[in-house]
């Protein structure tokens, strides 16, 4: 995702961003069937859960803004996925931001309604990260793993059936459900370009504005560059 290695830098951790992967659909934030929020000003006031630190904490931060309300205008409650679906099922949250396959199981399992599609507020991005040391020292190795990544998400792309099939087999998540998120997942793998760094700058900006993050952070200083061989 896009948020966790914002927290990461600024964390100090020693992290590169080696590739990325544009993100263009399959998470959104949710709502119950029966639940009275139809638009996203109807969020004010209610209990959004979510994974602190992750992509769908970026979407919510996003979401408000689009419709000028603020981050305090409602309760975050961070938990992970797999607290989050039952905490939406049984009542304890009013909204869900989560990622695929759990945004499919939302919909699948639980009939959830999808208040908003991410790709509806903003652009966002998946990154491969590396360890820096590392990265300096095996530039090849980290060029062929790299290679081998765009490789697998060219075939993943074009066999969308297969992906599914075997991610159910991996996960025991039932097919029908990675089915649906595999049908919407964007596997393309490719360089961090400049367009990447400024998007990835506006969540860091963003996040640190809120006071998410302690300090404020240049994206570009751990954008991985390979050599030329």
């Amino acid at each position: 995702g896009d948020s966790p290695p914002i927290f990461a830098q600024a964390a100090n951790a020693n992290i590169v961003y080696a590739a990325a992967s544009p993100i263009s659909n399959g998470q959104g934030i949710l709502v119950p069937p029966g639940s009275a929020i139809r638009t996203i000003a109807d969020l004010k006031g209610k209990r959004v859960g979510f994974t602190k630190g992750s992509s769908a904490h970026n979407i919510v931060v996003q979401t408000l803004e689009k419709v000028g309300l603020a981050y305090e205008d409602i309760t975050p409650v961070y938990l992970t996925p797999p607290d989050a679906g039952p905490a939406f099922a049984n009542g304890s949250i009013d909204a869900w931001a989560v990622w695929d396959p759990y945004f499919a199981i939302g919909e699948k399992k639980q009939n959830a309604r999808i208040l908003i599609n991410a790709y509806e507020v903003a652009k966002t991005n998946a990154f491969f990260i590396a360890n820096r040391d590392f990265a300096n020292r095996q530039p090849g190795p980290l060029r062929d793993v790299i290679a081998g990544l765009e490789v697998a998400a060219h075939w993943a792309e074009n066999n969308r059936d297969a992906v599914a099939k075997s991610l159910h087999e991996i996960t025991g998540v039932p097919l029908e459900i990675q089915a649906l998120a595999a049908s919407r997942a964007s596997f393309a793998i490719g360089p961090v370009t400049d367009g990447i760094i400024e998007t990835q700058q506006g969540v860091a900006d963003r996040f640190h504005k809120l006071g998410l993050i302690p300090k404020r952070i240049a994206v570009r200083d751990i954008v991985w560059k390979s050599p030329q061989t």
